[in-house]
């Protein structure tokens, strides 16, 4: 036999998901393969008719404390570990009657779940499994005799390789899936983790681990010459990483982020109370929009840049209905996500083949908690979303005229838009509708600029005779160093202003909207995106 190659004898099979698990055990017992299990997993393989030693009686102590300890022992973990070419292993085996595990099948208990689920403290723990990535680490380091499994979509290669080789596996094979192991315990370690941080309201561990669970290999990532991939994490947010994908080609890598962003941003619009539309495109709105209708909030959001709408992922707050359909595919677009879609809006996007649909099933909370990771060289920066809501916030007027009732309702329109806009972030805003953004500049008063420019050439397209921000509002992500953004904003015609506050010259600012007739409000809250 190859020095590679090591004939499989005896299977530990122990695993809490038993999906393909029968007929997996059935074609290693008839190549002849001794099978040994545990618990649950012992019974479902006696009930289909298969011959299976308990654990226990491999160890020759029973299962007790509940399950908890029943493979921690050296008749498990001797025969995973044992170097089969090292003599005093050999003799120390033999010496102790520990046979040798050469294939062992686990995979762990549904921590991930449980949380997922919103289930109690104490549920929590008791779905934190010890034996079961024991036994894969130490499967796992002596991948050079022992392979082991923890993806049960690894069963077919497992059998393909005992096809090929007369009942052995290769080291290839062995090396991959203890790849595969070491990955899946740090994983499951990494949300265990951060789930005990959150629980003791720990912000800053002293280690993070960051784990999730491949999606799909991607053709490429943010450029063709990059590889990509996208993962799933243990957090059962409604979104681009949980969507049902109805159709449309694979996702792109920055189809992947823009999408995400896009449905955040809609998110923020509660659907009881209207109908939203956000259209965004680099990660930027380019239109953002509420309505009677998602018809209406579509018509208002393109209004505001059909330029850049072009190409552009389309995310809405409400069902997919067949007369928003009908509009959103008169335009190119990558990506349409929403909660939920109706046949007729179905069939009508299929028409598009390239189109991407994915629906959720609900929408992601803006209020809720979550951790947001970005890598630098050499390490990672981690911090709580964002979950400042505007209508949580306390408004407070800081000029001499108060805005009136519409204006106060645009402005709170305006800073939820503007919390999804990269910083510096400038949203003129009017009757529930983007008019004009300006993102991601080194100036505030550079956004302020170009924010009017997008309303002026908004009502250029439309035939209108003024620029769409003439009788606007608008919202700054963050406080006007100067006055000179908010002069901007006056000159292209807002009436009225959010912003957080706090400028060492929020005097000079504020004199500078009273002079203008501007309404001013500060929240106190940043909306930084960077």
């Amino acid at each position: 036999m190859p020095s590679d190659l090591r004939r499989i004898t005896r299977a530990l099979l122990s695993v809490s998901d038993k999906t393909g698990l029968v007929p997996f055990a059935q074609a290693l017992a008839q190549r002849g393969v001794e099978l040994v299990s545990t618990g649950g997993t012992h019974a479902a393989l006696v009930a289909a008719g298969l011959e299976v030693q308990e654990v226990s009686e491999l160890t020759g102590f029973p299962e007790m404390m509940d399950g908890r300890v029943k493979t921690l022992h050296p008749a498990v973990h001797g025969g995973l570990l044992a170097v089969r070419s090292n003599p005093e292993h050999q003799a120390a085996m033999l010496a102790h009657g520990i046979p040798s595990i050469d294939l062992l099948v686990v995979n762990l208990y549904p921590f991930e779940a449980t949380v997922a689920a919103g289930k109690g403290y104490d549920d929590c723990v008791e779905n934190i499994d010890i034996g079961g990535p024991a036994m894969i680490r130490a499967a796992a380091k002596n991948h050079a005799d022992v392979a082991v499994v923890v993806d049960l979509a690894d069963y077919d290669a497992i059998l393909a390789d005992l096809a090929d080789h007369d009942g052995s596996v290769t080291l290839t094979l062995r090396k991959r899936l203890a790849q595969t192991a070491y990955a899946r315990t740090a994983s499951y370690d990494a949300a265990i983790s951060n789930w005990l941080a959150g629980q003791i309201g720990e912000a800053t561990p002293a280690f993070r681990a960051i784990g999730g669970t491949l999606a799909e290999a991607m053709r490429y990532g943010e450029n063709p010459h990059q590889s990509a991939a996208f993962y799933r994490g243990p957090e059962a947010r409604p979104g681009v990483a949980t969507a049902r994908q109805v159709q449309g080609k694979q996702l792109s890598y920055n189809n992947v982020n823009d999408t995400d962003a896009a449905f955040e941003c809609v998110a923020e619009f509660d659907p009881a109370r209207s109908a939203a539309v956000a259209i965004i495109k680099h990660a930027n709105p380019c239109g953002v929009a509420e309505g009677e209708s998602l018809l209406d909030a579509y018509e208002k959001a393109l209004r505001c840049d059909p330029v850049s709408a072009f190409g552009g992922i389309v995310a809405l707050n409400r069902t997919l209905d067949a007369e928003a359909a009908r509009k959103i595919v008169e335009i190119f677009t990558e990506v349409i996500i929403a909660p939920d879609a109706s046949d007729e809006a179905i069939a009508i996007v299929a028409a598009k083949k390239n189109l991407r649909l994915l629906l959720t099933d609900g929408l992601p909370d803006p209020r809720s908690s979550g951790l947001v990771v970005r890598t630098v060289s050499g390490g990672f920066l981690a911090q709580s979303r964002d979950n400042a809501v505007v209508d949580d916030m306390d408004l407070k007027v800081v000029t001499k005229r108060a805005p009136t009732n519409e204006e106060l309702g645009d402005l709170r329109f305006a800073f939820r838009v503007a919390k999804h806009v990269k910083s510096n972030a400038i949203v003129y805003a009017k009757d529930g509708a983007t008019v004009g953004i300006g993102a991601g500049q080194m100036s505030r008063v550079d956004s302020s600029r170009i924010a009017a420019w997008k309303a002026a050439e908004a009502a250029r397209t439309a035939g209108l005779p003024e620029s769409l921000a003439k009788g606007s509002v608008v919202a700054s992500d963050a406080f006007f160093p100067f006055a000179d953004g908010l002069l901007a904003a006056a000159e292209a015609g807002a009436t009225a202003v959010i912003q957080p506050g706090g400028s060492m010259r929020d005097e000079e600012v504020i004199r500078a909207a009273d002079e203008a007739g501007l309404a001013m409000v500060f929240t106190g809250h940043r909306h930084f995106r960077h």
